[in-house]
């Protein structure tokens, strides 16, 4: 799980590296109140993001050698549960934004709406099917 944490962990600190960049573009003045408020509502949900992914390494510092696996994985498990659908609403605010920014709002939207709904199906869905196939008749 930590090794999963690592890879979702660096993404998302680069989305937030990018975002936290953003306000200090010479174009960034220049955008509408729309604009503004998914660029502040992404940064946070980026935020959020990353306190979920980091704090099952924080949990298990702190529980470390105190009998506590079992509590440490199941929560870590939902805490990352958590990360990756907030990630998902990142993503699709940070597509949302740069695309009405360069193509118009209708652009980012359908771009924002797309990215949300890959995110959902392969996070989600393909986890549920391959689940599903995963099962014996007897199991039904």
């Amino acid at each position: 799980m930590l090794q999963e944490l690592r890879v979702t962990q660096t993404g998302v600190q680069i989305l937030f590296a990018f975002l936290l960049t953003l306000a200090f573009t010479p174009r960034f003045p220049s955008l509408d109140t729309v604009q503004r408020a998914t660029y502040i509502t992404t940064l946070l949900l980026s935020v959020l993001a990353a306190v979920l992914f980091t704090a099952p390494a924080a949990l298990h510092r702190r529980l470390f050698q105190q009998g506590a696996k079992p509590q440490i994985v199941a929560v870590s498990s939902h805490l990352a549960q958590a990360g990756m659908g907030v990630l998902a609403f990142a993503l699709t605010g940070s597509v949302l934004l740069v695309v009405d920014v360069t193509a118009g709002r209708l652009g980012g939207i359908l771009a924002g709406a797309g990215t949300l709904v890959v995110c959902l199906g392969l996070w989600g869905v393909v986890p549920l099917l391959v689940k599903r196939a995963g099962r014996s008749p007897r199991d039904s």
